[in-house]
């Protein structure tokens, strides 16, 4: 591995980190320091099902307009998510 690749990953770690830690930061308001784990955790696995299905998201809206009508429409929007799991909401962490 290159030193540049290195250097390029320890950039991208302490983006991460500046931005658990302003997260950090905004919740020491409304939470407890022992109700973080309560809000961090959970949004992390919400963000992260975000992420996975942003590229079908489009996809899947427009399945589920086409097939709301029918009593079944799992099958479809799961094809569509190319997942076992899809958001057929219009909000997404861009779009709230």
């Amino acid at each position: 591995m290159s030193l540049n690749t290195i250097s390029n990953t320890g950039v991208n770690i302490q983006e991460k980190a500046t931005v658990i830690w302003n997260v950090a930061d905004m919740l020491r308001g409304p939470f407890k320091p022992h109700e973080y784990g309560l809000v961090i955790l959970p949004m992390t696995v919400v963000k992260r099902f975000n992420d996975c299905l942003m590229p079908t998201h489009n996809a899947v809206q427009e399945a589920y307009h086409k097939f709301k009508h029918l009593a079944v429409t799992d099958g479809f929007l799961i094809d569509a998510s190319g997942y076992r799991f899809y958001n057929i909401s219009k909000f997404t962490f861009d779009s709230f």
